[in-house]
């Protein structure tokens, strides 16, 4: 009996099921390839959204890998030029990657990209497609490579990130490093007060606690939350009020 048909129903019904997903309001192309992989495409509101879809299908029973064709509706749309350029200067800005060389296959040989000094085993290689940043090469530390994805996801024409860096040497990643690049996310930012949220980590599942200012920095650290690569989920425990 092909559970095909049953397969895409039970994933259709979790995302209908879930309203952060929105489904109704971004409508996605669900289908199954032959060796019973989940393909998912379409346009959705946001990083979050993104991830808890790519969660829902991954739970149903008979799934054996996500496809993942999934997009975000950028801010505001940027050429693909454009965004390699914005992640080229985020990336080249930050100190705690001042050791790196930063590249862009394409960029031409004016652009004012870095070659490594100081650990010639670092590089960050950028490209974009369709609003898609690929970053791919070499970094120190868990730290850095989801500091470079958060970076990248903050240039408002992005529509995607796929962090392809490889750590070396090779770092174990624990519930502490995912707290810890979320920290240094919220830092990093500079429309949050860091001082004044807490952050947990559990299975992956990142708890924000304390006082925002107004309920656009509470979205605003949620957001940067769910930016962070590893992150499975995120609770807002954030309290409003000045």
């Amino acid at each position: 009996m092909d559970r095909r048909p049953d397969i895409v129903k039970q994933i259709e019904a979790a995302l209908e099921h879930d309203a952060r997903v929105g489904l109704h309001r971004h409508p996605l192309k669900i289908d199954l390839g032959p060796d019973g992989a989940v393909i998912l495409e379409g346009e959705l509101a946001n990083i979050a959204a993104k991830k808890l879809a790519l969660e829902h299908a991954a739970a149903v029973a008979g799934v054996s890998g996500i496809i993942d064709r999934l997009r975000i509706a950028p801010s505001r749309r940027m050429a693909d030029g454009e965004i390699r350029d914005h992640v080229r200067d985020a990336l080249l800005q930050e100190a705690g990657l001042a050791y790196c060389a930063i590249s862009a296959p394409g960029g031409g040989p004016s652009e004012p990209f870095r070659e490594a000094a100081l650990r010639p085993s670092c590089s960050i290689e950028i490209t974009v497609a369709d609003g898609v940043v690929t970053l791919n090469g070499q970094v120190g530390s868990l730290s850095h490579k989801r500091l470079a994805g958060v970076l990248a996801w903050w240039v408002p024409g992005v529509r995607d990130v796929i962090n392809g860096l490889e750590v070396s040497p090779e770092q174990q990643d624990s519930d502490d490093e995912i707290a810890e690049a979320v920290k240094l996310a919220l830092e990093k930012d500079p429309l949050i007060n860091a001082d004044r949220i807490r952050v947990s980590a559990r299975n992956a599942v990142v708890t924000l606690a304390g006082v925002a200012a107004n309920e656009a920095e509470s979205e605003m650290a949620t957001m940067d939350a769910w930016f962070v690569f590893g992150v499975d989920g995120v609770v807002s425990l954030l309290a409003g009020g000045g």
